[in-house]
């Protein structure tokens, strides 16, 4: 988790209060927080709660999440995969049952492209010998590798062209 940066956080609410054109009183009382705790907020002086924060980005209209970022609550990645789900949820052109399926299919995804990189973190970065797309792997996004010019020098033979004809 990141850590707690309530200056960064205020002066965010600050500037979102003030794009909603609201005062401070105005906010306190859609949050349903007293006034001087949201200005103690606003100045960094306070830590505000998770419930807080939600409430507060509810009266603004924003993403809860946003603010839970900004106050160290949650990472970037997290928000992200909340927002996703949030949306789908959300979404009334699907039913319930078309977006389990859909967040189903969006956890296995997940967990494939974790595996995936942890197994690729494993075995060493691309380009490195017996490293998934190192040279002269077949991999699933290239295909499989065909022969090409001096691939028969690199064989073994140990001879070339030149030094065949020197010799006859």
């Amino acid at each position: 988790m990141a850590s707690l940066n309530v200056g960064s956080l205020g002066e965010y609410l600050r500037e979102q209060r003030r794009s909603a054109q609201l005062s401070l009183r105005q906010l306190a009382d859609a949050a349903g927080v007293s006034n001087p705790y949201l200005s103690q907020i606003e100045r960094g002086l306070r830590k505000p709660s998770a419930e807080v924060l939600q409430q507060v980005a509810k009266a603004l209209r924003i993403s809860a999440e946003t603010l839970y970022v900004r106050a160290g609550i949650l990472d970037e990645k997290e928000r992200d995969e909340l927002e996703t789900r949030a949306v789908i949820l959300a979404d009334p052109s699907i039913n319930e049952r078309q977006k389990q399926v859909l967040l189903q299919i969006y956890e296995s995804f997940r967990k494939e492209n974790a595996l995936d990189a942890a197994a690729a973190a494993a075995e060493g970065a691309p380009g490195t010998p017996g490293a998934p797309g190192a040279p002269g792997e077949d991999t699933a996004e290239d295909g499989p590798r065909t022969a090409g010019p001096g691939d028969a020098d690199r064989a073994g033979s140990g001879r070339t062209e030149s030094a065949t004809r020197d010799t006859d």
